[in-house]
């Protein structure tokens, strides 16, 4: 059997496709419609009830969800291109930073940038819907722009992330450094040099080039 991989390009999932082609391992790809609800469909809640991105469905047919956890079991189940560091503590280090990449920059900062209406009060009237959903995304906004301060005093002058190697956490951070170069959000340095690092690499452009971003 083969790996199946449900995602939607451009998205916290394609920091799963990178490390997927990282590893060089043969998988299907479903390409989800989050606007036409196809991830609240029945078919997909059936793998996946929580309706969210990415899955990856293995070879025994267990559907694995949360970037953390999809990353880490690639990581460990194939451990040839040491996508997470033998060392204990850069392991740790690693698996904190992804944690702090998808928990915070994304769950709290960009969730109110891309889903803003999800953070808005019932009842309002269009102006007042207006007024809240600048606030939420200029919230969203100095969200985002505070955590990447806390990343830049994480990473060193200059290389990858954790370790010196590419690692799970690079991948995490890449999709986020992406999505602020999408959105005009100035990064601070080290996290500018990261993701001009990180996108350099052949995978990572042909995953971008396969995900339909030039």
């Amino acid at each position: 059997m083969t790996l199946k991989f449900y995602m939607v390009p451009g998205s916290c999932s394609t920091g799963i496709h990178i490390l997927l082609e990282e590893l060089e391992l043969p998988f299907e790809v479903t390409v989800l419609n989050m606007p036409a609800g196809d991830h609240r469909r029945p078919g997909y809640l059936a793998i996946n009830p929580k309706g969210t991105i990415p899955t990856l469905v293995l070879n025994g047919g267990e559907a694995l969800t949360e970037f953390q956890a999809i990353a880490y079991w690639l990581a460990r189940t194939y451990p040839r291109k040491r996508l997470l560091p033998d060392d204990t503590l850069l392991a740790a280090q690693a698996m904190a930073l992804m944690d702090y990449v998808v928990g915070t920059v994304h769950g709290q900062g960009y969730t109110r940038i891309f889903t803003t209406d999800r953070y808005l009060p019932t009842g309002l009237s269009a102006t007042e819907q207006a007024t809240w959903q600048a606030a939420i995304q200029a919230q969203g906004r100095e969200r985002v722009t505070e955590a990447f301060a806390v990343i830049e005093g994480l990473l060193p002058d200059a290389g990858y992330a954790v370790g010196g190697a590419f690692s799970i956490a690079d991948a995490a951070l890449f999709y986020v450094e992406f999505w602020a170069d999408k959105t005009g959000l100035a990064l601070p340095p080290r996290c500018a040099a990261h993701y001009q690092l990180v996108r350099a690499r052949p995978v990572v452009q042909q995953v971008l080039r396969e995900e339909g971003y030039r």
